[in-house]
């Protein structure tokens, strides 16, 4: 069954670092793009980044780029969050979630609706 796992999540202060792990099983990660979402408190749930099948193409929200750097390892089925130069409005749950990569751009990739399943979250708080 398929299944994604994040973790690396915890308690940082500003201008701090984590990385966030999205660990998958029961599917063959090749065949996925996979993304990152957030959901800050009281907001609804958005996109920061994603990877193509391959890792050869990315893309990020705008509010991240140039802090955040995203991964993946097939190898080990795991894709990565590298998070840098964090800030307090980064505050949020965070998802990692797949969807099938049948080549090409990564058109709208932060379209909740294209993927097909979903991680169960890890916890990302920032201090000022």
């Amino acid at each position: 069954q398929l299944q994604l796992v994040e973790s690396g999540g915890g308690l940082v202060q500003l201008g701090g670092s984590l990385r966030l792990s999205c660990a998958t099983s029961g599917f063959t990660l090749g065949y996925n793009a996979i993304g990152w979402f957030l959901q800050a408190p009281g907001k609804e749930r958005e996109g920061v980044s994603c990877i193509s099948r391959s890792g050869d193409k990315t893309n990020y929200a705008d509010s991240v780029k140039g802090r955040f750097t995203i991964s993946r390892d097939n190898a080990k089925n795991t894709v990565y969050l590298q998070m840098n130069s964090l800030k307090p409005e980064d505050t949020a749950v965070y998802y990692c979630a797949a969807k099938v990569d049948i080549g090409g751009p990564l058109t709208q990739w932060w379209s909740q609706s294209q993927y097909i399943r979903w991680g169960q979250g890890t916890q990302v708080t920032v201090s000022s």
